[in-house]
C-alpha cells in the first residue's frame, strides 16, 4: 500500500513501495515543485514570451500537486491555463483528499479540482474561468494529440526505477507535442538525457535544481 510522508518543508509526498520511490521529492515536495517546473518551467515561459495564455503537458499527473500549483500561479497573475495531464495508474479520489495541498492553493481551485477529477479523466473540465484540467489515463507510448503545448513538465519517476520512461523513444514522442521554442522541463540531469534531447533538436540548458539536487536539465525546442 502507498503511504504519505511528511518531507522537509512540511509538505506531503506520496510513497509506491511498488516503484521504489516517492511522488515527490522528500527534501521538500512542494519546494521541489514550485522549483523545477512552476518557476524554471512556467515562469521561464512566460518571461520569454509575454503571453496571456499557456498549455501544459505534463508526464506523471500523480498527486496533481504541479498542477495546482501552475494553476494558482496563473490565476495569480491573470493567465489562463489549459493543463493536460499523463498518467497511466490515476491515484483514487480519496488519496488526493489526504495530500494537504489546499494549503497551496486557493479555496475555490482546491474545491473545483476534487469535485471535477473524476470527470477530468473523461474530458477536460474548466474549473474556473481561466483553468482548464484534462487527466488522460493512458500509458505515454500510447499519447496523441492535435494540440501543441508550450511547456511540457517530466515528472516520471527517476530512471533508476522506470528506465523505459527515460528512452530517446518515449522522449522523441511525448516531445513531438511540443511548439516550436516550446519549454521542456524535468528535476534530472544526466549524460544521456542532455545527448537524447540534443539529438531531438533541443536546446539544452543545465540550471540549478530544486534542494537536494545540485542540477536539472531545462531544454529548448529549436524553432
Amino acid at each position: 500500500m502507498m503511504e504519505f510522508v511528511v518531507t522537509a518543508d512540511g509538505s506531503k509526498t506520496l510513497y509506491h513501495p511498488g516503484i521504489g520511490e516517492h511522488y515527490h521529492s522528500r527534501h521538500g515536495a512542494v519546494q521541489e515543485s514550485r522549483h523545477v517546473f512552476v518557476g524554471m518551467g512556467l515562469e521561464h515561459s512566460v518571461t520569454q514570451s509575454q503571453v496571456d495564455s499557456l498549455a501544459i503537458l505534463e508526464v506523471g499527473f500523480g498527486t496533481g500537486l504541479n498542477f495546482l500549483l501552475s494553476a494558482a500561479h496563473c490565476t495569480k497573475h491573470g493567465l489562463r491555463l489549459n493543463y493536460t495531464g499523463i498518467e497511466a495508474f490515476p491515484l483514487p479520489l480519496d488519496t488526493l483528499k489526504q495530500t494537504g495541498y489546499d494549503a497551496y492553493s486557493t479555496p475555490a481551485l482546491w474545491t473545483a479540482f476534487l469535485s471535477r477529477y473524476e470527470e477530468s479523466l473523461k474530458a477536460p473540465q474548466l474549473l474556473d474561468a481561466g483553468n482548464q484540467l484534462r487527466v488522460i489515463p493512458i500509458d505515454i507510448a500510447q499519447f496523441a494529440s492535435d494540440q501543441a503545448y508550450d511547456i511540457l513538465y517530466f515528472d516520471a519517476f527517476a530512471a533508476v526505477h522506470q528506465p523505459e520512461m527515460w528512452s530517446a523513444e518515449i522522449l522523441r514522442h511525448i516531445c513531438q507535442f511540443l511548439k516550436p521554442g516550446g519549454i521542456f522541463v524535468t528535476y534530472a540531469i544526466t549524460g544521456q538525457l542532455k545527448r537524447t534531447m540534443k539529438a531531438l533538436g533541443f536546446t539544452v540548458e543545465k540550471i540549478p535544481g530544486a534542494p537536494g539536487k545540485r542540477e536539472m536539465l531545462r531544454a529548448v525546442k529549436t524553432p
